[in-house]
């Protein structure tokens, strides 16, 4: 009811404004022909004598005042100067609308990079605000859906090529196997196994996009304990012995005295660090060592995962946690990862109000998490 009653306000307000800038056009004009008479009556009987040509010009409008249409011709000029100062008072309220106007069709037109400036601080100048607004919204809207269009199509060509590819290679080989198109038993186990392994790597592959669906769209549920970060890490680290020796890598870890306490999921914790280690181990192994350094800043445990292999381009390091990127130098298919691994380690660490960062030049490759600590 409140709106609605500073909106009638606002209605009658516009309404009798014009009506109060034409009153006071009136009352200005003839305040101003009343001191222009008596200034030039005061003059002239002041010099009465003089007879220069300014009092032979007041004398002349006094002649024509006392002539049967004198009044008539001073009130033609009274006239004049209410239109002027009624004028005055309209123009630039007029002018700002036929400029609004104008832009605003522009803008219609699919001008959206048009902007409305004007400074004034009545209404006009709040419709400008509030135009200039709601096109800026509508800009960014029109962006984001461009960029939302065309990462939809980025996925639909990325996902339709990371299935038709292991789906290719299954098929064939069944195809084979159908067909009896092998020389023995050792053959046919050879197809068989192909087939499992891109069978699982397909099967990896939809449920690592369904998991990062589910966690883009905040669907996901977290499971919050307060653990203590560098026992979880040390954990890890030991699972992976194996594999280091295996690579001929040689992981070391470098602890923080704190113990860190940190509220977090384990399990997709676990996951996270895990995904950061492998792709260490995939693309750092030349460099033969992999470091977990553990450290405390302010209210945040920081994480650093180390490898010392190839450089990463500083090209590639603002896409290395998209869907599906892959630097050119690690295109490997036979890596047996889906792609998606550092999309949903971003994903579980920004799920746990936590940030990770990458640096990498000649010396080494290093992933940093920051997580809150509990409290």
């Amino acid at each position: 009811m409140k709106d609605r009653k500073d909106y009638k306000k606002e209605i009658f307000s516009n309404m009798f404004r014009p009506i109060l800038y034409f009153i006071l056009s009136i009352f200005i004009s003839s305040a101003i022909m009343f001191i222009t008479y008596t200034w030039a009556y005061n003059y002239y009987l002041n010099n009465l004598y003089t007879r220069n040509l300014t009092v032979k010009i007041i004398m002349f409008f006094m002649y024509i005042k006392n002539n049967t249409f004198g009044d008539y011709i001073y009130l033609f000029f009274w006239g004049i100067t209410v239109i002027f100062i009624y004028t005055l008072f309209v123009y630039k309220k007029n002018r700002d609308l036929v400029y609004i106007t104008k832009k605003v069709d522009a803008m219609s037109k699919g001008e959206l990079n048009q902007i409305i400036e004007i400074e004034s601080k009545d209404e006009i100048g709040e419709l400008a605000g509030n135009i200039n607004s709601i096109v800026s919204q509508l800009r960014n809207i029109t962006i984001e859906e461009r960029k939302a269009q065309q990462t939809k199509t980025d996925l639909i060509t990325n996902v339709s090529h990371d299935l038709r590819t292991p789906l290719t290679s299954i098929i064939g080989y069944l195809g084979l196997i159908e067909n009896d198109k092998y020389k023995d038993e050792v053959e046919l186990r050879y197809y068989i196994n192909i087939a499992y392994e891109k069978s699982k790597n397909l099967n990896l592959l939809i449920n690592d996009l369904f998991e990062l669906t589910k966690m883009q769209n905040n669907t996901v549920n977290l499971e919050m304990n307060n653990i203590n970060l560098i026992e979880l890490l040390s954990q890890i680290m030991e699972h992976y012995s194996y594999q280091f020796k295996s690579e001929g890598i040689e992981g070391r870890v470098r602890f923080s005295e704190d113990k860190l306490i940190v509220n977090i999921d384990t399990h997709k914790m676990v996951r996270a660090f895990e995904n950061l280690i492998n792709n260490a181990m995939k693309y750092g192994k030349d460099g033969k060592y992999i470091d977990v350094i553990t450290k405390k800043e302010d209210d945040q445990a920081i994480v650093q995962i180390v490898n010392y292999g190839e450089a990463i381009s500083q090209l590639d390091i603002p896409y290395l946690f998209d869907r599906f990127y892959r630097v050119e130098k690690s295109r490997n298919k036979n890596s047996g990862g889906s792609g998606l691994g550092l999309a949903i380690t971003k994903n579980i660490i920004e799920l746990h109000s936590g940030e990770i960062s990458v640096t990498s030049n000649d010396e080494n490759t290093i992933f940093e998490v920051k997580l809150p600590l509990a409290e």
